[in-house]
């Protein structure tokens, strides 16, 4: 199934939330024909003016489609969209899936086993970027699953941002799961480097304004540095879902037997901050737990 029109795959995309409606957006613009779904309708129905077609349920969505896009919360939600929802049942035979929420790389591996046995495809295409990258199509995507899969899907992301074969399938989960850990640490990081500084008596503003260009510099210290500078944490990447991220890597840490004591301690500090009513902030946001505790704010 193609359009007759462009020759293009046509795409269906579920889940259309802070990052889905961006992606769909520019999918459209890139003159693909893209069916949507979101549980919220209301959240799908503004890509109408796009071109974009809605449909009350996620089955519908995904039957009119060659490649059907996963932008939905968590690995349990995908995984109740898949098969209690009847997304699998309804896809097409050969039909690529292509899943760009963030899951466990052990929940892509199951959903790939299931989906090939009833003679569908699938990829698991994280993204990191945020809701930036989003918008600016300048997302980083990490895919897990075949060559072939992936050489089919290339066109699908080139108005996204990057795409990166990493290996196969759950690799592009266990790439997000790196990705981050390294976001999480390095947030972690930085709100104690200018804690310490704003303690000393030192202007944080102008300490991270030294480091950029040093080695110390990162796009952490540039963006999410200037978010704590001017406290400014209104959610872009939520606290929570930072959480689930950090706890994806615990549990494949344990399955593959691998001790990570830093990630640890950076799940463990995300989930006090959640405790202590930080949820709802962006995840730049540990810098407010961490200055409480230093009597900062």
């Amino acid at each position: 199934m193609t359009d007759s029109l462009s020759e293009r795959p046509v795409l269906a995309l579920l889940g259309t939330g802070a990052m889905g409606f961006p992606m769909a957006r520019r999918l459209c613009e890139a003159g693909f024909t893209v069916h949507v779904w979101n549980r919220t309708a209301s959240k799908a129905e503004g890509l109408q003016q796009y071109g974009a077609i809605c449909h009350p349920t996620a089955a519908e969505a995904a039957a009119q489609a060659d490649r059907v896009i996963s932008m939905l919360e968590n690995g349990s939600v995908v995984h109740e969209v898949l098969f209690d929802q009847g997304v699998a049942a309804a896809m097409r035979p050969g039909a690529l899936w292509i899943d760009m929420a963030s899951i466990a790389p052990s929940e892509a591996r199951t959903h790939a086993e299931q989906l090939e046995a009833q003679g569908l495809r699938a990829l698991d295409a994280p993204v990191s970027g945020g809701t930036v990258g989003a918008e600016q199509g300048t997302l980083s995507i990490m895919a897990g699953g075949s060559a072939a899969d992936f050489a089919a899907a290339l066109p699908v992301f080139a108005p996204l941002g990057r795409a990166t074969h990493v290996g196969p399938a759950g690799s592009g989960q266990l790439a997000k799961v790196a990705n981050q850990m390294i976001v999480g640490t390095t947030i972690g990081a930085v709100a104690e480097a200018l804690i310490l500084c704003a303690k000393g008596g030192a202007d944080m503003g102008k300490v991270r304004e030294a480091l950029m260009g040093g080695f110390a510099d990162s796009r952490i210290l540039t963006l999410h540095g200037e978010r704590m500078v001017q406290r400014d944490f209104a959610k872009r990447a939520r606290m929570d879902v930072q959480l689930k991220d950090m706890r994806n890597a615990m549990a494949t840490a344990a399955e593959l037997e691998c001790t990570l004591p830093i990630a640890t301690l950076v799940e463990q500090l995300y989930a006090q901050a959640i405790s202590h009513g930080l949820s709802e902030l962006d995840h730049s946001g540990l810098f407010r737990e961490l200055a409480n505790r230093n009597g900062l704010e």
